[in-house]
């Protein structure tokens, strides 16, 4: 535990609930509606919206939208399925958006 408490954190911009670890950073050069994004390999202390297929700048995906556990603010969105063979390594992962997430204290 002691480990995590030195890690750097990404967490709510509007509560500041802690929301993934820097270290589970598998991409940050992902593009959400609003700007930039992060592909987290997991993400904390939030909870998933109903799954729907989304045609994305890659291909179809079947998604469910990410929120605060705490807040409900929408943060971003996890891939449930992806259809296309070379998209496969995002499946169970989430795109958290940069501008809805926030350094804090892990």
């Amino acid at each position: 535990m002691a480990d995590l408490m030195g890690s750097r954190a990404y967490c709510c911009f509007k509560c500041q609930n802690l929301v993934a670890f820097h270290d589970d950073i598998v991409s940050k050069d992902f593009q959400a509606s609003n700007g930039r994004a992060f592909l987290f390999s997991h993400a904390m202390n939030i909870f998933l919206g109903a799954k729907e297929d989304r045609n994305l700048m890659t291909g179809l995906h079947t998604v469910a939208d990410v929120y605060c556990s705490d807040c409900g603010e929408e943060l971003g969105w996890k891939y449930i399925k992806a259809y296309e063979e070379t998209q496969k390594y995002k499946e169970g992962k989430c795109v958290l958006e940069k501008f809805k997430i926030v350094l804090g204290n892990g």
